[in-house]
């Protein structure tokens, strides 16, 4: 009889083969005689197609690396699961903490752990599909609902967002979000007279660590090294990599940077330049941080940079922790800024009467300096505004900044940048001021996130913006952060193979008592060498939290 033979690779395949060759071998420890490990923390999850990248972050979250999830969230009796009482059939599907403790406990539990005298078995009952938890996590984003492979750093702060509001509408405080959550403040000096002022960020689960390439070098490498990295037949010669420390990395994220053209209140919204420096406001529970190891190419491709980040398991940030406001520093008043604000403060500009300005060929800033000269509303003194002041030589440009004045009298918005808004209403041209602001808010002010979620409510814009009125998870008002010593240690770890993050594989390890364990979607094994050079995203625990798990979890 004929049998079938596959012989075309599927774009991925090929994308992981030919683009993203680099660290494969040292993240999925290929060629290692690895020991396959089963059992109640240990349990892999099958791939749903290209799916790898949630599962790496479901291992990350809910398997036990994070006691305080897995308390909420997993354990052996899931008949009894406090979480899974009085909800009804219909609604379970699409029901966030529902799927979120069904997945944890099964992973917690090792319900679905095969048994160790068969670790090769196939037995249907052994796979665990994380098919529903895909549902209702992913089921209304515009990317996560569909078989590509999505950014395991988006894709964990889109679940932690779901998971907050899910757990507001529960009454479940403190939110899980809280775990990670910190802040961070700038500090800005003005270059005229020198005055400070201090900006707080909104509320961050994540810190993004740049990779500057110039300050990276060639560390010289042991004959075994250079071993593993002979030339294969017929391939040209493979170049020693670069590397840089993670120090160096803080260390630039932390570095004092130049600031042009910033306007500042105290100087009546005049321009200068200045200088900022951003460090930590508090040091939460579990840090979770990004490298940003990709970038994008002269010709506009994305593109991954080959650089091996030299991490320790242990690091201290105690000297990245802003101090606040010092004795002897020349502040900016908040009353000068707020009473400056409020007197220069713009008009209310009617969206309506913007797009009928723009039908007119004005452009949106142009719109918005003659609808701000005439009071905001009306179209036709804003029109003949606009013919009288259209060859200005300021009349396209955007307005100076907005003042923090409107805050007062709009709270819930204070922390949403309305130079973002007007942006993204510019350029996304489908949606108002008032949605683009709501899913601003929804997403932390991540304008890439806010556009995915303003596009995957397009069908229903309206409501789901009034549903976030409603509903909206508001951590900073709710949950103090927590604090604490700025010393560290991973615990794990979510590598990526792959030109750039929404093409490859994704491969999670985790730290299992004194040993680190590889979670390559259903292949579970002990890890003899764990890729610390390569990760992508990185889990640290505070030292002096580590065995004591938090008391209101």
């Amino acid at each position: 009889p004929f049998s079938r033979q596959k012989t075309v690779k599927s774009t991925a395949e090929l994308e992981v083969e030919l683009n993203a060759t680099y660290a494969f071998d040292a993240i999925t420890e290929a060629g290692a005689n690895l020991v396959p490990k089963s059992g109640a923390g240990l349990q892999g999850l099958q791939n749903l197609g290209n799916s790898c990248y949630m599962n790496s972050v479901v291992q990350l979250l809910l398997s036990g690396t994070i006691p305080e999830i897995a308390k909420r969230y997993g354990g052996d009796k899931i008949e009894s699961h406090t979480n899974l009482q009085g909800i009804s059939a219909k609604s379970a599907t699409t029901d966030v903490i529902v799927q979120t403790t069904k997945l944890a406990s099964a992973l917690t539990s090792g319900a679905f752990a095969c048994p160790e005298s068969d670790m090769e078995s196939t037995d249907p009952k052994f796979r665990l599909q994380p098919r529903m938890f895909k549902h209702a996590i992913g089921g209304d984003h515009v990317d996560f609902c569909t078989g590509q492979q999505q950014d395991a750093a988006q894709f964990l702060q889109h679940f932690l967002e779901k998971l907050d509001r899910a757990e507001k509408k529960a009454k479940k405080t403190p939110f899980s979000s809280s775990l990670v959550s910190f802040k961070t403040t700038t500090r800005f000096v003005c270059s005229s007279d020198k005055k400070i002022k201090y900006h707080d960020s909104p509320n961050e689960t994540m810190i993004s660590l740049p990779v500057p390439m110039e300050k990276a070098t060639i560390i010289e490498e042991s004959d075994e090294q250079a071993s593993k990295r002979q030339k294969k037949d017929g391939e040209d010669e493979a170049k020693p990599i670069p590397t840089i420390t993670f120090d160096t990395c803080i260390d630039f994220w932390a570095a004092e940077k130049t600031v042009e053209d910033y306007r500042w209140h105290h100087l009546d919204n005049a321009v200068a330049p200045g200088t900022s420096q951003t460090k930590f406001l508090n040091f939460p529970r579990y840090l979770i941080i990004q490298t940003q190891r990709y970038t994008w190419g002269a010709d506009g491709t994305p593109q991954k940079l080959e650089v091996n980040l030299d991490i320790t398991k242990e690091i201290d940030l105690t000297l990245f922790k802003s101090k606040g406001p010092q004795e002897g520093e020349d502040l900016i008043p908040e009353e000068e800024a707020t009473k400056l604000a409020t007197l220069n403060a713009p008009p209310k500009i009617d969206e309506n009467a913007l797009t009928q300005l723009m039908d007119m060929g004005f452009t949106f800033n142009g719109c918005q300096r003659a609808l701000t000269a005439v009071g905001g509303s009306d179209v036709m003194a804003a029109t003949n505004w606009a013919f009288d002041h259209n060859m200005d030589p300021d009349f396209n440009d955007p307005l100076p900044e907005p003042s923090a004045a409107p805050a007062a009298a709009a709270p819930s918005d204070s922390s949403v940048d309305e130079g973002v808004v007007m942006s993204l209403v510019e350029s996304l041209g489908c949606f108002t001021a008032d949605q683009v602001r709501a899913a601003l808010k929804e997403t932390n002010g991540a304008a890439d996130r806010a556009a995915d979620w303003l596009f995957s409510h397009m069908d229903d814009i309206d409501n789901a913006v009034a549903a976030l009125s409603e509903n909206s998870a508001t951590v900073t008002s709710n949950t103090p952060l927590e604090d604490g010593d700025g010393k560290y240690t991973m615990i794990g770890m979510v590598s990526h193979i792959g030109k750039h993050t929404g093409s490859g594989h994704y491969v999670a390890h985790l730290r299992r008592g004194d040993d680190w364990v590889i979670f390559n979607d259903e292949k579970v094994a002990l890890s003899e060498t764990p890729p610390f050079p390569h990760a992508y995203l990185y889990l640290f625990q505070r030292n002096d939290t580590i065995g004591s798990i938090h008391p209101e979890f």
